[in-house]
């Protein structure tokens, strides 16, 4: 599940669009933090009532990080927060503050989220102990505002490791890339590896790689890009690879937009495009020789003449290679989306969007 979050901070009739956005593009998860400045609770009272007539419109989860005392500024006790249900909350994210005995038994009537960080084994037994529900229960890692303090990715596994032999979901942030959060403006991931890639490469990094159940944008809002690529992929089951032409042939340039497969034999270095050959993507045109420069990792080639049989095969490398008379190098996956590359597996989709 991919989601965003949403804070209360700043007026929610400033955010409805945004989150009306994201939802039609797949997003299905909203967070929000209910730590209530003393001063203002009514403001942030009437917020969250407004977020989650939003979130319900949208069929969107509404999961909200809450400390006691925020609690008794909105009028319950945890006896009694199961209520919240009522505003459009549809879980809570729990972490100092309450006993076990009362997670376990909200557990029953809401979704909880846990800290990933604290929890182990000797306090997930005590929970089990009180019937904790585990179908309800998820071990959410925290993000973290300041550079060289996100987590590392060796103790990021081990964790998550045994939170899925438990039988516990996972999640973990990612940063934006349109409007970051102050008062740092440095990213909220979860991994430090994640604070200056793409959202979308950390999501691919996270969803592939790491097996991360649930992935939610900790910044505030993200590009029109960035979503353009999210919607590709969640839609289309589609890598959208942003590249820069090397070109002028313009009918080239749109065949290259068209979706297309990594063969299911898929090669060491580079992804090899199924339909330029076996559907002649390219047609019979012959492909003059043209711009034979050496392939850095990215390019985007299609064989020429001088191949015989391969000519009109497309490829984007995955490692660097010498330049070959036999390939023209037509373009370039931009940088921020190279790591994109080792996630399009034999049978992935991908389409090239030029920028």
């Amino acid at each position: 599940m991919l989601g965003i979050s949403v804070y209360l901070s700043e007026p929610i009739s400033g955010q409805r669009e945004y989150i009306e956005r994201v939802s039609k593009r797949g997003f299905k998860s909203i967070f929000t933090s209910l730590h209530i400045p003393e001063d203002n609770p009514n403001l942030f009272k009437e917020r969250l009532m407004e977020l989650g007539t939003i979130a319900r419109n949208n069929d969107m989860e509404l999961i909200a990080d809450i400390s006691p005392k925020s609690l008794q500024y909105l009028g319950y006790s945890w006896e009694t927060a199961d209520q919240l249900l009522s505003w459009g909350l549809t879980g809570l994210r729990i972490d100092y503050g309450v006993s076990e005995d009362m997670i376990a038994k909200l557990s029953h009537k809401l979704k909880i989220a846990l800290n990933a960080s604290t929890l182990n084994q000797s306090a997930l037994e005590k929970l089990k102990s009180f019937s904790l529900n585990l179908s309800s229960t998820e071990a959410w890692h925290n993000f973290y505002p300041r550079p060289e303090t996100g987590l590392g990715r060796e103790d990021f596994q081990v964790k998550n490791k045994w939170l899925a032999s438990e039988g516990i979901k996972t999640m973990a942030f990612i940063p934006g890339d349109r409007k970051l959060r102050a008062p740092l403006f440095e990213g909220l991931p979860t991994l430090e590896d994640h604070r200056k890639v793409s959202p979308f490469t950390a999501y691919c990094d996270l969803h592939f790689k790491e097996g991360v159940n649930k992935i939610l944008v900790g910044d505030v809002q993200l590009s029109d890009e960035t979503l353009e690529q999210f919607y590709t992929f969640i839609n289309e089951d589609c890598f959208l690879l942003r590249a820069r032409a090397f070109t002028k042939d313009k009918e080239l340039i749109a065949i290259m937009e068209n979706a297309q497969t990594n063969r299911l034999d898929s090669a060491r270095d580079c992804i090899r495009s199924m339909e330029s050959r076996e559907y002649g993507l390219i047609g019979k045109r012959p492909v003059e020789p043209e711009h034979m420069i050496e392939r850095r990792m990215g390019s985007i080639t299609v064989d020429n003449s001088n191949y015989g049989r391969y000519q009109g095969e497309i490829q984007i490398t995955k490692t660097n290679l010498a330049a070959n008379e036999k390939v023209n190098v037509i373009g370039e996956i931009i940088d921020e989306d190279k790591n994109l590359l080792k996630f399009i597996s034999g049978g992935g989709k991908f389409k090239i969007k030029w920028v």
